[in-house]
């Protein structure tokens, strides 16, 4: 929304209420170079009346700075109008109170409040949500308040509609991660006309607008990652609020059951903020809630045997914390994976996986396991207090960034561990891990995680011969457990030669899903879960047996030669394919690169058939966005006089180009090397690649073009 030095692109702020800190926001965006659409009913603080001249003068206040703003008269409740106002001007987008005890409170009252603050926050969002989805960028600032936060004498209605806000926010900032959408709330305090009449002229003094502006700003600049934030506000002062829950007590016992008089015993214990924890998504909040039911209650609890026949404590091992990990990987270790689970040039679909000059490169989405179980294994499997872990007797089941690891609960004989991924603030995966210890058991608890399917429906199946250096190879990717290479140290689990990992054949099975049902799309995997059975032998083969159902595929994997069952209970979940949407399938409209091509196409037609005695080539491009195709042109210096038209080429080019909108502007204004993009896998480059070369004839001249 900020204009920056890099893009020098003005975006557009949309602001209601013209005094006090709407105001002040107005101002300060169009001072930054921001197209700014200025809304106010005029109306007074009761929401009362209407007049033209509030939103008017703050309109030309920026207008007299330099800036660019338009005003608008519409009630928020009308948030498709206010939309509008900003694509009629500008092309594209990027309060009231009526204070009553709540004896005193009228339906009116309460009904106003809502529509104005909270649902007139929902009719501007909604308008605009698709505007930003298609550009792939927004930025959404919920304005809350502390009454919402902590509520506030004659204000229930105000406080409630402040309070769903910052709801309506988290939500909002969930589902924008991923199209580059950040929403956040601050609860500002200010001087404005709500407040003028009711605080000493000190204080006010203290409480101007402009000490808040500059946190807006921030949120709403391009370079700014935090989304789903809450920030309190003022007086020059700036605090981020989280929500914090008590350790609390388990009240459930085998013996007894849970009772009013249980919960007065335990009262102090419920409500001691001692080691609180913040849990900051609805599974974490779950998952934590969960993990403390085998944490052992005082006196006969729900854990039937705390500590078992070989030593294992669970209830100290419960909310045991691993430390933070940092991973960092390229696409070398990509493609180690891709052939640890059974890749090869044999099969032309592979290549994606495998060369990161593909047109098409991708990792495999299982390679999150990878990440996570560095987390798991790296920072301290062995060290989880209250637990005996002998390596030989381990077995993982999946369930740079930042890896953040927790022992959820202790099942017998599995210990259940959360990880989740990040990159910056974007939560890349989750994992959830259950560690098998073989001969352990006698924890207790109630085994929650099975979920096996009959398999009644086949409709699918693959299948592999894993060469005797399978597991050798993919160990390389991070599973460096003897026990999958060196007889002596398997003989001690009670092998007779080294097993493949589980997770190799975890990771052949989901990619024969991947072939088979999502067309090698590593963008509709969704989520992955498998509960592993029997080992398998190098040299055995693996069958995978799956069928489909919705956007769910189930699936269990046998050995072949023997018929026993390797994995079991198994399910990938897919997204929906969007390569039939048309919508998706449309050109940008805003692509910088059309302008270079328009510029190429008047130089092909001023310099005539002497370009095409130079170059003597058909060059066919595609201009992509977000991995997606949005654009095609073909330069023909072969043919004529030469030629530049929008699309493919009817023949075959003698050289095909892919490349990305913005990293063809790059090239184009010589602030990227061809050579290093195109070892970057950044340039993709198919046919005779130094014909390619001659196209410097046409891309001189850099300011020019």
């Amino acid at each position: 929304i900020i204009t920056t030095e890099e893009t020098e692109s003005i975006e557009l702020m949309l602001f209601s209420t013209t005094t006090g800190l709407g105001r002040e926001y107005a101002l300060a965006f169009g001072q930054r170079g921001a197209s700014v659409v200025v809304n106010d009913l005029g109306g007074n603080a009761k929401g009362e009346g209407k007049n033209s001249a509030a939103a008017d003068k703050v309109v030309e206040e920026i207008k007299a700075k330099g800036g660019k703003a338009v005003a608008n008269y519409d009630s928020v409740e009308d948030g498709e109008k206010l939309i509008q106002s900003a694509l009629d001007a500008f092309g594209r987008i990027g309060e009231i109170l009526r204070d009553r005890s709540f004896s005193r409170l009228s339906e009116l009252d309460w009904d106003l409040i809502q529509r104005v603050h909270l649902k007139g926050s929902f009719n501007v969002t909604r308008a605009a949500w698709n505007h930003m989805k298609e550009q792939k960028f927004g930025r959404i600032i919920m304005t809350a308040s502390a009454a919402g936060l902590y509520g506030n004498f004659g204000q229930a209605n105000y406080s409630a509609a402040k309070l769903g806000l910052l709801g309506l926010s988290n939500t909002l900032a969930i589902e924008g991660r991923k199209l580059n959408i950040h929403c956040n709330t601050i609860a500002p305090i200010a001087n404005s006309r709500l407040t003028q009449n009711i605080m000493p002229a000190d204080i006010l003094e203290n409480l101007k607008p402009e000490y808040v502006s500059p946190l807006v700003l921030w949120l709403c600049h391009e370079q700014c990652e935090e989304t789903g934030a809450l920030f309190e506000v003022g007086a020059g002062w700036i605090g981020k609020l989280r929500w914090e829950r008590s350790p609390g007590h388990v009240l459930l016992r085998k013996n007894h059951p849970m009772s009013p008089e249980a919960v007065r015993d335990q009262w102090d214990n419920i409500c001691d903020f001692k080691d609180a924890s913040h849990p900051a998504t609805v599974n974490e909040s779950l998952m934590s809630m969960l993990s403390m039911l085998n944490k052992e209650p005082a006196g006969d609890g729900l854990v039937a045997n705390p500590t078992s026949s070989l030593g294992h404590n669970p209830a100290q091992a419960v909310g045991y914390k691993f430390p933070d990990h940092t991973f960092s990987y390229t696409e070398m270790q990509c493609i180690l994976y891709a052939l640890g689970v059974g890749m090869s040039t044999k099969d032309p679909d592979h290549l994606r996986f495998l060369y990161e000059g593909h047109e098409n490169f991708a990792c495999l989405p299982t390679y999150g396991v990878i990440i996570s179980q560095a987390a798991v294994m790296d920072s301290g499997l062995t060290n989880i207090p209250g637990l005996e872990i002998n390596p030989t007797q381990v077995r993982l089941t999946p369930k740079s960034l930042r890896v953040k690891g927790l022992v959820a609960y202790v099942i017998k004989p599995d210990v259940l561990s959360l990880v989740s991924t990040y990159q910056g603030q974007r939560l890349v995966c989750s994992n959830q891990w259950s560690v098998f210890v073989v001969g352990a058991g006698g924890f207790g608890g109630k085994k929650i995680l099975n979920n096996v399917v009959g398999a009644d429906r086949l409709m699918g199946l693959l299948g592999f011969s894993p060469v005797w250096t399978q597991a050798a190879l993919y160990r390389l990717s991070g599973d460096r457990n003897p026990l999958h290479i060196d007889p002596s140290f398997s003989a001690m689990g009670g092998f007779k030669d080294p097993i493949l990992h589980g997770l190799c054949s975890f990771g052949f099975a989901s990619r024969h899903i991947l072939k088979q049902y999502a067309n090698n799309d590593p963008a509709r995997f969704c989520a992955i879960k498998v509960r592993f059975v029997k080992p398998v032998l190098p040299g055995q083969s693996l069958q995978t047996e799956m069928w489909k159902e919705g956007n769910r595929v189930h699936f269990q994997c046998k050995v072949k030669e023997t018929g026993s069952l390797t994995l079991s209970g198994g399910y990938v979940d897919l997204y929906e394919d969007q390569t039939s949407d048309p919508k998706a399938l449309q050109p940008a409209a805003d692509l910088q690169s059309r302008l270079v091509f328009a510029e190429i196409g008047r130089r092909i037609q001023a310099s005539g058939a002497g370009l095409v005695e130079q170059v003597k080539g058909v060059f066919g491009w595609e201009i992509t966005q977000d991995g997606k195709t949005v654009a095609q042109w073909t330069i023909d210096l072969k043919n004529g006089a030469g030629a530049l038209h929008e699309g493919p080429y009817s023949g075959k080019a003698d050289v095909s180009i892919a490349v990305s909108d913005a990293d063809f502007m790059a090239l184009v204004q010589g602030k990227v090397n061809p050579q290093q993009a195109f070892m970057a896998g950044k340039l993709k480059i198919k046919g005779n690649i130094m014909l390619g070369q001659k196209l410097d004839i046409i891309l001189k001249d850099v300011a020019k073009l």
